[in-house]
């Protein structure tokens, strides 16, 4: 049985600000769970059973001060629209719109004065044209690494995922399947790098052991930490870009 969201709405009061707060149940939660979303700001309390919905909701209201400090260190959200800014590879791109010239629907301008990603078509059709482009590229450049990292540790690997991830970079199963948040093409390539020698390491070693470690210095060397330390004060800021204005969010979590 998998993760159940219950059609109640409750509000929790913080700054003055009524803020709409979820309620999910999740059979193999072991405590209650507070989570504010990197990608939406939504707040949520996941509970074992219904039977501990009024201590949950409790919870949430003991750990208000928590959920202040997380909402406010959410990033303004950026629409991948006309005259926007948007990260590829690390580096600043301003989206416009252009004419179709059968480069396909999103290319980069090698001509223009700054860098630049031209986009064919409506106006209105630019967000969800950037973002596929986004994906595309992303699944690209994550399947050449994991096949070379994959290569230089002797290991084989399942299906690569791309998705829009909220609390982790990349993640690796029991069978061999690897996943990753479509966000790290917008950030430096050194750290794109990291995650997928990480992710291709846990093929050896399902643990973080000094031999997981190891590994991953074998890969990567030394740009290890500071893919970490990019990660730890940058990595929020990948997630307020998105199609629609809205909130962002932090992807932390609060125990009980």
């Amino acid at each position: 049985m998998g993760v159940k969201k219950l059609s109640r709405n409750d509000l929790l009061r913080i700054d003055g600000k009524r803020v709409p707060v979820a309620i999910r149940l999740n059979p193999r939660a072991r405590r209650l769970i507070v989570k504010v979303h990197p990608s939406t700001g939504e707040v949520a309390v996941v509970a074992p059973h219904e039977r501990s919905i009024s201590r949950a909701i409790e919870f949430l209201r003991r750990e208000r001060d928590w959920i202040a400090v997380r909402l406010a260190q959410i990033p303004e959200r950026v629409a991948l629209e006309p005259g926007s800014v948007v990260l590829f590879k690390g580096q600043e791109f301003v989206i416009r719109n252009a004419p179709a010239q059968g480069r396909g629907p999103v290319w980069i301008d090698g001509e223009a004065y700054r860098p630049t990603l031209r986009v064919s078509g409506a106006p209105e059709h630019t967000p969800r044209r950037v973002e596929d482009w986004l994906k595309k590229q992303a699944r690209s450049v994550l399947q050449r690494r994991v096949a070379y990292f994959g290569a230089e540790l002797g290991v084989n690997y399942g299906r690569i995922s791309v998705r829009d991830a909220s609390s982790r970079w990349g993640s690796c199963s029991t069978s061999g399947n690897l996943s990753f948040s479509w966000r790290l093409i917008m950030a430096p390539p050194f750290v794109l790098d990291y995650v997928a020698a990480h992710e291709v390491a846990h093929l050896r070693e399902m643990n973080h052991s000094p031999r997981f470690w190891r590994l991953v210095d074998r890969l990567v060397g030394e740009s290890a930490q500071a893919a970490q330390e990019w990660l730890r004060n940058h990595g929020a800021s990948l997630h307020k870009f998105s199609l629609a204005k809205g909130l962002g969010d932090t992807g932390a979590d609060g125990h009980a």
